[in-house]
C-alpha cells in the first residue's frame, strides 16, 4: 500500500531537518524541497512505467507504428 503524498513529504522534510542539524525556522524550506523531491520521484516513476508498457506491446518501427501484433489473415478457401 502506498503512503499518502503528505505523509511521504512530511517524512522527507523531517529527514532533511535532521540531517541539517535540526535548526528551527526552516520548516517551509524543508517542506518545499521535500515536496519537489517526492513529486519528481513520482513523475519519474510514472514516466518509466509508461515507457515500459509501450515497449512490451510489440515491435515498433521508427515512426512508432506497431508491427508486432498484426492480425493474421484467414486462410483462403479453395
Amino acid at each position: 500500500m502506498e503512503q499518502p503524498l503528505n505523509h511521504r513529504i512530511r517524512e522527507r522534510a523531517y529527514e532533511m531537518w535532521s540531517v541539517g542539524g535540526r535548526m528551527d525556522g526552516q520548516a517551509d524550506q524543508h517542506w518545499l524541497a521535500a515536496e519537489r523531491e517526492v513529486l519528481a520521484e513520482m513523475t519519474a516513476h510514472t514516466s518509466a512505467a509508461k515507457a515500459t508498457s509501450s515497449h512490451t506491446s510489440g515491435r515498433h518501427t521508427r515512426d512508432g507504428t506497431n508491427i508486432g501484433r498484426q492480425r493474421k489473415r484467414p486462410a483462403k478457401a479453395s
